[in-house]
């Protein structure tokens, strides 16, 4: 069985799918932050996704980079991500693409 769909059709079911794919690509444009941004820390909330308490007390203990211009706090994107990825936790056992069979050792 073989369908044709009339082109107001097809326009009407691309724009249904661009509506329904807006909310997941504003999400991942979000990563597509240029490396040399300067966040505030409203900003730096939102990329981090934490509270700004929390950003205080990481400054006030000095355990994450930033720089005070004129009384304000700012963080450099490429500070934040040097920082951030320091304490990613590597596998010990990366997957080798292979699983043991139960009884073969």
């Amino acid at each position: 069985m073989r369908t044709t769909l009339e082109p107001e059709d097809v326009h009407a079911i691309a724009e249904t799918v661009l509506e329904r794919l807006k909310p997941i690509l504003s999400t991942n444009s979000k990563k597509d932050i240029e490396p040399d941004t300067i966040f505030d820390v409203k900003g730096l909330c939102e990329y981090l996704k934490v509270t700004p308490k929390w950003v205080y007390e990481r400054t006030h203990l000095n355990e994450i980079p930033f720089t005070k211009i004129g009384g304000q706090l700012r963080f450099r994107k490429k500070s934040i991500d040097k920082w951030f990825n320091s304490f990613e936790t590597p596998a010990v056992n990366p997957f080798s693409g292979t699983m043991p069979v139960k009884g073969n050792r």
